[in-house]
C-alpha cells in the first residue's frame, strides 16, 4: 500500500476525504432507509460494506494529514477521536464558463422556482425537501423541479408528494447549468455530504442556497443563504415561506452570494490546495 510504504520513509501523504467518516455515513444513511423502509442496492456506495469500511479506516490512520472539504466533514472525523492537527480544510469549486448567473430575477414574479439536482436517494433528503415544499405557500403558485434519477423503490415511497401538480420530475438531466439559471432556490436537505459541488455551483448560477447543516455548503445562514438543522421539516418550510414571502430577502440573499462566488472557482480552489501542500511540506520538514 502506498500510505504504508510512505510512512515508513517518511514521507508525508495527504489523503482527500470527499465526504463525512465512512463510519458515520454508513451509519446515519442505514438509519434513514431503515425509517423509510427502503433497502439500497448492494452497489450502492452507501450500501454498508465492511471490507471497505476496514480499508478506508486503515488509511484514515496512515495519512499524514486528511483534507476535508468541510466544517461538517471535521466534525465527523473529530467525533471520531482524530486530532485536530491531522485535519486540513480545502474546499473544491465551480467552473464559471458554465454556470454564470442571468438578469431573470424580479420582485413581482408570481410563484418561486425551487430546484434539486443530485442522486435521489434517501441521503440527499429528497423526501423532506417535498414534504416541506408542500407544506409551504410557495406550492401554491410555484414549481419544485426534480433532476436526477431516483434508486429503487424511492420514488415509489414518496409517490403521494411527487405527483402534486407543482413537482416537476424532470429525471437525468444535461441542462443543469440552465436549469439553475432560471430557478431562484436550489435545496439540499441532506443528511450526509462532503461539500456537495451542487452548492458551489449553484451559487454561480445566482441561486440562492436552502440547505442542511450536513450539506457542507460554502455558505452562511441569513447572509447569502438559509440553512437548517438535518431532517427538520419545520424549519425546512418556514425558510421557504421566508422566501417566497419576502422577495427582497430572496433578492438581498442572491446579491450576498454572488458577490463572492468568485472565491469558490475552481481556481480559487486550486490555489487553497497549493498552500495547504506547501504547509504540510513544511511542517513535515521541521518534525
Amino acid at each position: 500500500m502506498t500510505l504504508k510504504m510512505a510512512k515508513s520513509l517518511g514521507i508525508p501523504t495527504v489523503l482527500e476525504r470527499p465526504n463525512a467518516h465512512t463510519r458515520f455515513a454508513y451509519a446515519v444513511v442505514q438509519q434513514e432507509c431503515k425509517r423509510l423502509g427502503l433497502t439500497l442496492p448492494r452497489s450502492h456506495e452507501h450500501a454498508y460494506k465492511t471490507n471497505v469500511l476496514k480499508r478506508e479506516e486503515e488509511e484514515f490512520s496512515l495519512a499524514y494529514r486528511l483534507l476535508c472539504p468541510s466544517d461538517f466533514v471535521m466534525k465527523t472525523f473529530l467525533e471520531k477521536g482524530f486530532e485536530q492537527e491531522k485535519l486540513l480544510r480545502h474546499q473544491y469549486g465551480y467552473d464559471e464558463q458554465i454556470y454564470y448567473p442571468c438578469d431573470r430575477y424580479s420582485e413581482d414574479q408570481d410563484g418561486i422556482t425551487m430546484l434539486f439536482v443530485g442522486g435521489c436517494a434517501p441521503r440527499k433528503g429528497l423526501h423532506y425537501a417535498l414534504e416541506a415544499w408542500l407544506k409551504s405557500k410557495a406550492s401554491r403558485t410555484g414549481n419544485f423541479y426534480i433532476a436526477g434519477s431516483f434508486v429503487p423503490g424511492y420514488a415509489e415511497k414518496l409517490k403521494s408528494m411527487l405527483i402534486h401538480p407543482s413537482v416537476k420530475v424532470l429525471g437525468h438531466r444535461k441542462d443543469v447549468p440552465d436549469l439553475m439559471r432560471k430557478s431562484d432556490i436550489l435545496i439540499l436537505p441532506t443528511i450526509e455530504e462532503g461539500s456537495a459541488l451542487v452548492t458551489y455551483e449553484a451559487r454561480g448560477s445566482g441561486c440562492v442556497l436552502l440547505v442542511s447543516e450536513a450539506a457542507g455548503a460554502m455558505c452562511k445562514h441569513m447572509e447569502n443563504a438559509l440553512v437548517h438543522s438535518v431532517g427538520d421539516v419545520e424549519m425546512l418550510t418556514r425558510h421557504i415561506n421566508m422566501l417566497h414571502d419576502d422577495r427582497s430577502l430572496l433578492k438581498r440573499l442572491r446579491e450576498a452570494s454572488l458577490s463572492t462566488s468568485s472565491e469558490l472557482t475552481w481556481t480559487a480552489a486550486g490555489i487553497k490546495l497549493l498552500q495547504l501542500y506547501e504547509g504540510v511540506i513544511a511542517r513535515k520538514t521541521k518534525e
